[in-house]
Formats: C-alpha cells, structure tokens, sequence
C-alpha cells in the first residue's frame, strides 16, 4: 500500500512540474510573440498578446515594462503609468523603467505639487528606501545574533582590553538592532497603509460623497496616481499628493 502511495506522489509531482514546464515555455513563447508585434508597430496586438501571460498568471518587471512602453506608444497614459509603477514595484532600482514612467507623467495633463516634505519626513523616506520591510526584519534578526555573539564573548573574555571592545561593539549592535527593528515595524505599517491607484478614465469628477449627485470638488484626468483611502459600494475615497481628497467611481481607477 505504502509502494503504490508513493508511486502516485511521484506520478502527481511529475505531471505537475510537466505542466509547469509547459505553462512557462508558452508563456516564453507569448512573450516573443509580443516583442515581434511591437516591433512590428502592432501595440494593440502586442498588448493583448502580453496580457495573456498575465492571465496565465505570470508577471515579471520586463512583462509590465513592456506593456508600459505599448500603452504609451497607442497614447494611452493611464495604463502605460499603470504598467510602469507595476514594473517598478518588481523592480525598484531600475534606471530604465524609472525613465520611461518620467517621460509618461510628463505627458499627464494634471501637475500636482506634492505637500511639502520636513527634513525628518525626508531623512525618514530616505533610509527605510534602503531595504523592503522584509530586508529590515532579517536586518533584525541578524543584528539580535549579533548582539548576543557579542555579549557572551565580552562575558567570557578575561582580557580587558578584549572586554571593552566587545562591551562597546555590543551596544553599537544593539542600537543598529532597535534600529531596524523600528525600520521593520514602520515599513510594514506603510506598506499595508499604501493603497496606490491610477485613473484610468479620461477624466473623472471628484465628488465630496460617494453619489453622483453630490458636489463636484474638483476634476483629475488620465495617469494620476492617488492614494485610494477606503471603498464605499462603488466609490472610492481618494487621496492626492496635494492633499485635496474626496470620492470617484472605483471603475475610473485602477489599484496597483
């Protein structure tokens, strides 16, 4: 009995890394097919071909960069910034993707000054850029070892020269350990508070409550990128950099 389950795990594993196999040389394939399509000026084409590698489940900076620069080719603002930010979510320090996304909010019609930043808030962005919240909790992890390696040499030195080297190195990698450790907590806490969307829509008027009969505060247009703040049926309460805030249809948005 043990034999025969054992024999269909390892058929099932088989079919499965068989399918695997298969699914990813398709998608390879789609991606080639793309590339053709757009260098042959075919963006829609392109576009769709791409997509079904996304609906395959796929998704890479290059899939989302590629579908940046076709959108942008057909004029298409909203999702060429769209496609862009999601490229730049995989692949942050990317050179490229961050000047072709310029380029696309350029083309924007909305030019909205962002709230002035304070030097902490500056300093703040700066350094928790360094590492993704995962990057500082292993960050944590490491300087907590750290911290005890160091502790329990200083405790077993007799050497007191040694002692104080390792008392001293001890406390530098306990402050480094609160350190990220506090990274760790406000990075996570930003990430799961950041809700960014791009406006899809040609323009949509921003209301002060979720109804259409409400007044119209003010009006945004393609490829703006918002802070979407909470969702009321279907309604959107959104934030921009400017901090003007009120309601849109969720339809003329799309959530990164």
């Amino acid at each position: 009995m043990n034999v025969v389950l054992k024999h269909s795990r390892n058929v099932v594993l088989i079919v499965v890394l068989l399918l695997s196999f298969l699914s990813s040389a398709q998608n390879n394939a789609l991606f080639e097919q793309g590339k053709q399509q757009y260098k042959s000026q075919n963006y829609q084409e392109a576009i769709a071909t791409w997509k079904k590698i996304i609906e395959n489940g796929q998704h890479s900076s290059d899939l989302y960069f590629n579908l940046g620069n076709a959108y942008y080719k057909i004029n298409k603002i909203g999702p060429a910034i769209y496609y862009y930010e999601k490229a730049l979510q995989l692949n942050p320090n990317d050179a490229e993707i961050k000047n072709n996304l310029l380029f696309a909010k350029n083309a924007r019609i909305d030019v909205i000054e962002p709230l002035p930043e304070t030097l902490f808030h500056k300093w703040y962005v700066a350094v928790s850029g360094l590492l993704t919240y995962t990057g500082w909790a292993i960050a944590s992890v490491v300087f907590s070892f750290l911290v005890t390696l160091l502790f329990l040499l200083y405790y077993f030195s007799f050497s007191e020269g040694k002692k104080r080297l390792f008392f001293i190195t001890s406390l530098v990698a306990l402050l480094f350990l609160i350190g990220s450790f506090t990274m760790a907590f406000l990075t996570y806490s930003d990430s799961k508070n950041n809700h960014p969307a791009i406006v899809f829509s040609e323009s949509t008027q921003v209301k002060t409550e979720p109804n259409m009969g409400s007044e119209t505060a003010f009006t945004i247009h393609e490829g703006t990128k918002v802070q979407v703040l909470e969702k009321e049926d279907n309604w959107a309460h959104i934030l921009l950099e400017n901090g003007k805030e009120g309601w849109v249809p969720s339809e003329d948005i799309n959530e990164l």
